[in-house]
C-alpha cells in the first residue's frame, strides 16, 4: 500500500516538472532571418554634378557591407592654356586652373544592413563619369552604375550666380572726362561773354 502511494507521488511529481517544459516548447519561435539574393540600386541613374546618389541595398545579412566604388571617364575638365584677345587685339595669357575639390568622394566605405538585410544611404560624387558601386559582404555582392554629368553651363562648380567681366575698365574714365571738358568749355564761353559785355557797356547805366 504504501509502495504505491510513493509511485503515484512520483508520477504526479513527473507531471507536474514536464507541464513547464511543454509549456516552453509550445510557443511560437521568432523566424530566423536568412539571406537571399543580394540586390543594389543606385537612384537617380543620371545625375549632375553636385548632386547625390541614394544606394539601396536587400538580401544582405545583418551587419557590415562594404561599398566599392569603380570610376571611368574623364575627370572635371580645365580650360586650355593659350592666349587670350581683348577687344582692343591685345593678348592675355591664360593658365589652365584645375577645380579642386573641398573633398573627395570616397572609393571605399561601409554601411550597416538593419536585420532585414536592407541599408539605404546616399553618396556626393566628386568628379564626373561612369560610377560602378559594388557591395560585398562575404559571398554576397552585387553591383549597380550610375552616370554623372557636367554641372550646366552657367553654373560654376563654386555655386557663384556671376559670370567673369572680361574687357578695358577704362569706358567709365574716359565718359568722365569728356563730360568734364564739355563744362569747362561752356565756362570758358560764358567768361568771354560776360567780358564782352562790360567791354561794351551792355547793361551799364
Amino acid at each position: 500500500m504504501r509502495l504505491s502511494r510513493i509511485f503515484m507521488a512520483l508520477t504526479v511529481g513527473l507531471a507536474v516538472a514536464a507541464v513547464p517544459t511543454a509549456a516552453g516548447a509550445a510557443q511560437p519561435q521568432p523566424p530566423v532571418y536568412t539571406p537571399g539574393e543580394a540586390s543594389l540600386t543606385v537612384t537617380p541613374t543620371t545625375i549632375r554634378l553636385g548632386e547625390t546618389f541614394t544606394l539601396r541595398g536587400e538580401g544582405f545579412a545583418a551587419g557590415p557591407v562594404t561599398i566599392n566604388v569603380t570610376i571611368s571617364g574623364n575627370p572635371n575638365a580645365a580650360p586650355a592654356q593659350g592666349p587670350a584677345r581683348r577687344s582692343d587685339g591685345s593678348a592675355v595669357a591664360m593658365t589652365a586652373v584645375a577645380y579642386q575639390q573641398p573633398q573627395s568622394a570616397p572609393t571605399t566605405f561601409t554601411v550597416t544592413a538593419n536585420a532585414e538585410g536592407e541599408f539605404t544611404v546616399t553618396y556626393r560624387p566628386s568628379r564626373t563619369g561612369r560610377h560602378v558601386f559594388t557591395a560585398i559582404q562575404g559571398t554576397l555582392e552585387d553591383s549597380a552604375t550610375g552616370i554623372v554629368l557636367p554641372q550646366r553651363p552657367g553654373r560654376p562648380p563654386h555655386g557663384g550666380g556671376h559670370l567673369p567681366v572680361t574687357g578695358d575698365s577704362i569706358g567709365t574714365p574716359l565718359k568722365l572726362g569728356g563730360g568734364l571738358a564739355g563744362a569747362g568749355a561752356v565756362l570758358v564761353l560764358l567768361s568771354l561773354a560776360w567780358r564782352r559785355r562790360g567791354r561794351f557797356g551792355i547793361g551799364s547805366r
